[in-house]
């Protein structure tokens, strides 16, 4: 069976003084502090707030 796609996500800036829904998004995605990474599955929705907290994570893919 194939292995799902995974994102490695890094929070580089912080959330606050931000917008409440992308503060959510951070929180969303299971970033607590600055230079937390967390494993995520790779899905539109993961990928839709990826891309409204841009400028303050850093992505990459994992196997």
């Amino acid at each position: 069976m194939a292995e799902k796609k995974r994102l490695k996500v890094t929070l580089v800036r912080s959330p606050f003084g931000r917008g409440a829904r992308h503060q959510a998004c951070v929180r969303g995605l299971g970033l607590r502090r600055l230079h937390h990474s967390v494993t995520v599955e790779d899905s539109a929705a993961v990928r839709g707030m990826v891309r409204a907290v841009a400028y303050m994570v850093k992505c990459e893919e994992v196997g």
